[in-house]
């Protein structure tokens, strides 16, 4: 961005803000040129209507006309027979591909505030982020319980359409202004000297807010008929990521120690962090039953759920019964954090630390976020 900026003779962050800008205009004007293309079967269908059939408890949401109606799996199937625009709860293949253009749009602009803040070159604000990491996932889980509180004939603590803050992908927004708050915040404390490192406080600030949710959900869970809380789910996921995560760092640091070279312990945490991902979907969809804390989930995303149906597909049944079919999730993502890690090399860390540490931020955070949320969700059986 940069070099285009240099080229263009203006500040990288007059062309982030005029790139976000055009991009948020076109859509804009699309939608009110073509409504039905752009707006229904674009926006609404793979990014709004999700969010509202979610916050509402909905098998899928319908639009019609102009209106919007909620449905079981039967009105949701007659409605696309029929043509309607229907959106269902969760993740598709468009909306991930365009959070993961989100994202990496957001971690340009996320590089240059750090750069007129004069952050995040030091690895130590790497581990002072972790925290929100977790808290991201924790906080949608509340959400999930607002959605049981619903189904149980409960008044949630945050209902529709508040509760859109706290879902895909509002949730990213959310859970950024807040970090960002809290890095403000933090360097604010350090600059004033109340504090020696501003890594501290925000630290401290994440973790409250973490310890904060979870207390939150544990507290539905002693107080609620919605809301149960089955610890052996929990210690299974966590004993499970850290048990797989430990294996694959010894072997890569006694075979293969210079894929690890550049990241250091953080490549640990970012190995863990996917091992947590893939452990809680193991758990949350094939031993619910066999550890006692009710029936199977089922997967939110489109790769977990691809990755189920071709196990299921390949392998025998009497296999199956015995493995369960989303195992090679673990697998996948155990593989895919390692090569991650292996791509983080010195010169990275080198060249461009600051670009380096926010992307090994977003690397974790895209493992521990469902991670952590299908973890909770299962362990306090939403």
């Amino acid at each position: 961005m940069a070099a285009v900026s240099e080229r263009l003779d203006t500040s990288p962050e007059r062309l982030w803000i005029g790139t976000g800008s055009a991009i948020v205009a076109a859509l804009l004007i699309g939608s009110l040129l073509f409504r039905e293309l752009v707006y229904g079967r674009f926006l609404w269908q793979y990014f709004w209507g999700p969010v509202v059939a979610d916050g509402n408890g909905a098998q899928c949401a319908i639009r019609s006309g102009g209106t919007v109606e909620f449905g079981g799996s039967a009105a949701c199937t007659q409605a696309e027979a029929a043509g309607q625009i229907v959106a269902y709860p969760g993740y598709t293949i468009v909306s991930e591909i365009g959070y993961i253009f989100t994202l990496l749009f957001a971690l340009f602009g996320a590089i240059l505030l750090l750069r007129r803040l004069d952050l995040g070159t030091d690895r130590r604000f790497f581990y002072a982020l972790f925290p929100f990491m977790l808290f991201g996932g924790a906080l949608r889980t509340i959400e999930d319980a607002g959605i049981a509180a619903l189904d149980a004939g409960v008044e949630p603590l945050i209902s529709f359409p508040v509760s859109a803050l706290i879902i895909s992908p509002f949730i990213y927004v959310t859970v950024f202004g807040l970090t960002l708050a809290a890095v403000l915040v933090s360097v604010r404390l350090e600059s004033a000297d109340y504090v020696d490192a501003y890594e501290y406080p925000l630290a401290g600030i994440g973790t409250t807010l973490l310890v904060a949710s979870v207390g939150y959900l544990t507290v539905l869970g002693l107080t609620t008929d919605y809301v149960t809380i089955y610890p052996q789910v929990l210690l299974v996921t966590l004993a499970g990521a850290t048990l797989s995560a430990l294996l694959v760092w010894k072997l890569i640091g006694a075979s293969y120690p210079e894929l690890n070279a550049g990241t250091g312990f953080i490549g640990g945490v970012v190995i863990w962090a996917h091992a947590v991902d893939g452990m809680a979907n193991v758990v949350g969809l094939d031993w619910m039953p066999a550890l006692g804390a009710g029936a199977n989930l089922v997967p939110k995303h489109p790769v977990n759920a691809a990755i189920v149906n071709i196990t299921g597909a390949v392998l025998p049944e009497p296999i199956l019964a015995v493995t369960g079919d989303a195992w090679p999730f673990l697998l996948v993502k155990l593989a895919a954090a390692t090569f991650l890690v292996w791509v983080f090399n010195d010169e990275l860390f080198e060249e461009t630390p600051r670009y380096t540490i926010l992307l090994l931020v977003a690397v974790v955070a895209v493992g521990l976020g469902p991670g952590t949320r299908d973890m909770l969700r299962a362990t306090f059986g939403v």
